[in-house]
């Protein structure tokens, strides 16, 4: 009778041990891309230079 209970506990731990190995195993699934960047490299030239000729156009009038 006791090499029956420690048969079962035996196999109880081998199969969580299975079953533990296995669920590590898996990877972990990718995270969303990151955002893409804003592109400001003619637009905000083009702002600050139509606000200076707008500012030299109001000082001189």
């Amino acid at each position: 009778m006791i090499k029956k209970k420690y048969f079962a506990f035996i196999i109880m731990l081998a199969f969580v041990y299975v079953v533990n190995a296995q669920g590590g195993s898996v990877p972990q699934p990718a995270g969303p891309p990151p955002p893409p960047g804003l592109a400001i490299d003619g637009g905000l030239l083009f702002l600050v230079v139509s606000g200076i000729v707008y500012g030299i156009k109001k000082v001189k009038n």
